[in-house]
C-alpha cells in the first residue's frame, strides 16, 4: 500500500487536528502597531488537569522518501503541536481519534514550510519525521508527568511517496 501526501489545508485536516498559521485568521495590532498578532491558533487539550510544556525538537537525522510507515502512535492524555522554525516542509500522517487504526485510514498532508499542527487528543499519527538535518521544530506537549503515549504497529506496512 501507498500513501501519497495532499496539500494541507484547515478543512482536509479538521478531524484530526488544527493548522497553525497566520494567513486566514483574524490579526490585531500590538506594540504600537509594529507587529501583527494572530491569537487563538489551535485549541491545546489537556486532560486531568495536565501541565502544558514548551520544547524545541531538533531533526538529527534527516528523513527521504519513500519511507517505510509500520507504526503510528497517539496520544490520548493531550493535544500535540509541532511547529517549524525554520521554512522547512513536513509531511504529516495521520488517522481519525478512535481505539483502533488500519493502514486504510492514513492519511497523508504535505505542509508548505510555514505551517504548523496541532493533532487532537487521541489522534493516531506518524512520529515526527523532517528532511533536513537541524531542522528545528516547536513543541507544545503535555509535560511528562505520566504516561501519554500509545504505539500500534500496523497489520500491513505503508509506503509514503512523493505527491
Amino acid at each position: 500500500m501507498t500513501l501519497q501526501p495532499v496539500p494541507l489545508t484547515r478543512e482536509r485536516f479538521a478531524p484530526y487536528g488544527d493548522v497553525i498559521e497566520s494567513a486566514e485568521v483574524d490579526r490585531a495590532m500590538m506594540n504600537a502597531a509594529r507587529f501583527e498578532r494572530f491569537d487563538d491558533l489551535c485549541s491545546i487539550d489537556m486532560a486531568d488537569g495536565g501541565r502544558v510544556t514548551v520544547s524545541i525538537a531538533r531533526c538529527r537525522v534527516a528523513t527521504s522518501l519513500p519511507y517505510r510507515i509500520d507504526m503510528v502512535e497517539r496520544h490520548p492524555l493531550g493535544s500535540q503541536a509541532f511547529i517549524p522554525l525554520s521554512g522547512s516542509r513536513m509531511i504529516v500522517v495521520v488517522a481519525p481519534p478512535e481505539e483502533g487504526v488500519d493502514a486504510s485510514d492514513l492519511r497523508a498532508f504535505v505542509t508548505n514550510g510555514r505551517q504548523g499542527i496541532n493533532y487532537h487528543r487521541g489522534t493516531w499519527h506518524m512520529p515526527l519525521i523532517a528532511f533536513d538535518a537541524g531542522q528545528e521544530f516547536l513543541v507544545i506537549d503535555r509535560a511528562f508527568d505520566q504516561p501519554n503515549c500509545d504505539e500500534h504497529t500496523l497489520d500491513e506496512p505503508v509506503m509514503l511517496v512523493e505527491g
